[in-house]
């Protein structure tokens, strides 16, 4: 399926000079958005998955399902003051500041493999964190899933011990 034409850009948002990739019209087609969770499972199938972890929001439009469909536990990752049990957290750098990203201290046990999934793959930043807080709480990131991946902005490079899968590349 030819998902790009699905995807809505979006000039100058959320500030200029920046080309927005909009999943809205994707998940908005049942059957495009169904076939893009069966195509990021497929490129992940060999993987022993004990459980999937995605980043808020967008990751979770992807990764839950992708957790249902394989019938593993989901593991969300949330900002910073949004998850009400103990969490364990991480600070990382973005362009312009810092960001925290937390996940519950009982997410996962030591030593499962989680695959780590969102929607976009752009610097890598906030995919490399999650993976370190993954990694914190002695799970294994076993992969990383996106939908789609913006080549020009080399996110891959922050993610080069992972094997990553990607639908959609830009």
């Amino acid at each position: 399926m030819n998902y790009k034409n699905l995807i809505r850009s979006i000039p100058d948002f959320p500030q200029e000079g920046i080309l927005f990739r909009d999943i809205t019209p994707l998940i908005q087609d049942p059957i495009a958005y169904k076939s893009s969770i069966k195509d990021m499972i497929g490129g992940i199938k060999d993987l022993e998955i004990d459980a999937i972890a995605a980043v808020e929001a967008r990751g979770y439009l992807f990764g839950a399902p992708m957790a249902v469909e394989l019938s593993v536990p989901f593991i969300p990752i949330r900002k910073l003051g949004k998850l009400p049990y103990e969490t364990t957290s991480i600070e990382y750098q973005l362009e312009y500041g810092t960001a925290t990203l937390e996940m519950h201290i009982d997410s996962l046990t030591k030593g499962q493999n989680i695959l780590l999934v969102d929607d976009l793959l752009a610097t890598g930043g906030t995919l490399r964190a999650a993976a370190s807080l993954i990694e914190i709480a002695e799970g294994n990131v076993i992969g990383i899933s996106v939908l789609i991946e913006l080549l020009e902005l080399s996110g891959r490079e922050l993610l080069e011990e992972y094997s990553v899968n990607t639908i959609i590349k830009y």
